[in-house]
């Protein structure tokens, strides 16, 4: 039987380059984190938006969240999957950050049909910087027991989870669109640039 697949919107908290909350900014007419929820709903059969539990406060229905759990509290993305696990051991979870504007459905979809049941873990893979995008990765149920237990050693990185397991390494046709928006000015030109795609 096939295990379902849940989705994982990780909002992140307060950037410091960008200087505001990542998840709140508005590039296509929503917040970010309500847009790529959106995304992930036609592609997985549940869907959480993984918050800190001031960020929970403002998010309204009908989007469901999934609050870190206060022992994963302030070590970064590893606590969204590790307060997943908790409560849904048994789920496989496509994993996708609020830093992408440019990201689209079509991504996200051809990534899902890429992915190997077999594997541990896959991810969009930066060839140019030979770095995994563990914020738009899939992680299958079986990579739960080495998370928790990186977690136990204090290890907090999930590149190094990547890395360490061999995680399938997928390669979009776009790469333009895995940029990253980390600051005000980048932020802008992602403004600019998404407005002017949607008026051809």
């Amino acid at each position: 039987m096939k295990k379902e697949l849940y989705g994982l919107v990780i909002c992140g908290g307060q950037s410091t380059r960008m200087g505001t909350d990542k998840s709140l900014i508005d590039y296509h007419g929503k917040p970010q984190r309500y847009y790529v929820y959106e995304m992930l709903e036609w592609i997985c059969d549940k869907v959480f938006i993984s918050c800190n539990s001031s960020q929970k406060e403002s998010i309204t229905e009908p989007y469901k969240t999934l609050p870190d759990l206060p022992q994963y509290e302030k070590i970064g993305p590893m606590a969204a999957l590790l307060t997943a696990f908790n409560y849904y051991p048994d789920h496989n979870f496509l994993v996708v950050g609020c830093d992408y504007p440019y990201l689209t459905t079509k991504d996200l979809k051809e990534f899902a049909k890429s992915v190997k049941p077999e594997e541990i873990a896959s991810a969009f893979y930066n060839h140019e910087e030979n770095v995994y995008e563990p914020l738009l990765a899939w992680y299958s149920h079986k990579s739960k027991n080495e998370i928790q237990r990186m977690y136990g050693n204090e290890e907090f990185s999930l590149q190094r989870f990547l890395r360490e397991n061999e995680a399938g390494k997928y390669q979009t046709m776009r790469p333009k669109n895995l940029v990253s928006v980390d600051t005000p000015e980048d932020c802008q030109i992602a403004k600019e640039t998404i407005i002017r795609k949607s008026h051809f």
